[in-house]
C-alpha cells in the first residue's frame, strides 16, 4: 500500500509529507545551533580576554589561532556543493539521470573535500598543543565545528545512498525520487548556511 502525499502535495499544507517532515527537522536543528550560538555569545561576553591565553601563548584575535584561508576555502567548497546539488535535482526535473549522477557525485566529492580541509585544520591545532581543554575559545571552536562536521558526514551518507542503491527508485517512481533529492538538497543547504554563520562568528569576529 502506497503512503499518500509522497508525490502529490497535501491539501492542507500544499506540500508533500516529506517536505513537511524536513522543515520540522530543520526547525529542531535551528534550535540546536541557536542554543550553541547563544552559549558562545554569553561565554564571550563574560570572558575578560578573548580568545585569551592557551598553550603558553597569549592571543588577541581568533585569526592568530585559526586558519582563515582554510576556512574561506571550505566556504567556497560548500557554496559550490550547494550549487551542484541544485543542478542534480534540476537534472532529474529534465529527466536526465546521467547528468544527475554526475552532479550528485561532484556534490559528494566536494563534501569529502570539506572534511579533508577540516582534518588538516584540526591536525595543525593538535600539533601545536591546542586542544579543546586548553581554553573556552577552543572548546567552543571544536564543539561548533565538530557538530557541523557530523552534519556534513550525515549529508554524505544520505547523498551517497541516493547516488547508489537509492537511485533504483528512478526506474519505478521517478517523481518520488526527484522529491527525495529535493529534500536532501534542503538539508544540505541548511548545512551550508550554518557554516556561513560559523565562519565569520568563530574565525573573524
Amino acid at each position: 500500500m502506497e503512503i499518500p502525499y509522497t508525490v502529490q502535495p497535501r491539501p492542507d499544507t500544499g506540500v508533500t509529507n516529506s517536505k513537511v517532515g524536513i522543515w520540522l527537522f530543520l526547525a529542531s536543528e535551528i534550535m540546536l545551533f541557536g542554543g550553541l550560538f547563544s552559549a558562545y555569545v554569553f561565554l564571550r561576553l563574560g570572558a575578560p580576554e578573548w580568545p585569551g591565553s592557551m598553550a603558553g601563548h597569549d592571543y588577541t584575535s581568533a585569526s592568530e589561532i585559526l586558519s582563515v584561508p582554510l576556512a574561506a576555502l571550505n566556504t567556497v567548497i560548500l557554496i559550490a556543493s550547494s550549487m551542484t546539488i541544485v543542478m542534480a535535482w534540476a537534472s532529474l526535473m529534465l529527466k536526465n539521470f546521467s547528468r544527475y549522477k554526475m552532479y550528485m557525485g561532484i556534490t559528494i566529492a566536494l563534501s569529502f573535500g570539506f572534511l579533508l580541509v577540516k582534518g588538516f585544520e584540526y591536525a595543525s591545532k593538535f600539533e601545536h598543543g591546542l586542544f579543546p581543554s586548553e581554553s573556552t575559545f577552543l572548546g567552543i571552536y571544536f564543539v561548533l565545528t565538530g557538530i557541523h562536521a557530523v552534519h556534513v558526514i550525515g549529508g554524505i551518507v544520505v547523498n551517497s545512498y541516493f547516488l547508489g542503491p537509492g537511485s533504483k527508485m528512478w526506474k519505478t517512481n521517478p517523481q518520488q525520487f526527484t522529491n527525495r533529492i529535493e529534500i536532501a538538497g534542503l538539508y544540505w543547504h541548511f548545512v551550508d548556511i550554518v557554516w556561513i554563520f560559523l565562519f565569520p562568528t568563530i574565525y573573524l569576529l
